[in-house]
């Protein structure tokens, strides 16, 4: 399948392929983990060392790498919100909730450690948010509907 480009000619790929869905998910995983996860490598951890008892408590560096996050999330709740929607939101968590009980079922996986179940449930948010992302593009390809915005 050619790539499809701007008329412009700017290049832009337009074509929603497996690869437009990889990098959603890779974005959405990385401002996932990096926010929480169970290591001492994400915001979280990085707030609570710095009001520890040894530190010099919490500066301008942890409100603006805060504050960018919160633009992160703001920008991928909101699109996945709008292209979801509520319905769409609980059908998927629950469909993740599903997948992830079959496989601790057949013991594909195992949630007996806190630390592997908050794994799960951190590539489980991710995965919600890059179907989120992706979802108006899989409407099309499903539909041929163009999925638009009317905020009159």
């Amino acid at each position: 399948m050619a790539k499809k480009k701007s008329k412009n000619g700017s290049g832009v790929k337009r074509e929603f392929d497996f690869m437009s869905f990889i990098w959603r998910l890779a974005s959405s995983t990385v401002l996932v983990v990096a926010t929480y996860n169970p290591t001492q490598f994400s915001y979280w951890n990085w707030l609570v060392v710095a009001r520890g008892a040894d530190s010099a408590g919490l500066g301008p560096e942890h409100f603006v790498v805060g504050v960018l996050l919160l633009i992160g999330w703001v920008i991928l709740l909101a699109a996945t919100q709008r292209s979801l929607g509520f319905l769409g939101l609980m059908l998927g968590g629950a469909l993740l909730g599903g997948v992830v009980w079959l496989l601790v079922d057949i013991k594909v996986i195992n949630i007996d450690d806190p630390t592997d179940a908050t794994w799960i449930g951190l590539v489980c948010v991710s995965v919600l948010l890059a179907v989120g992302l992706s979802w108006s593009h899989v409407w099309r390809r499903l539909t041929g509907q163009f999925e638009v915005d009317d905020d009159n």
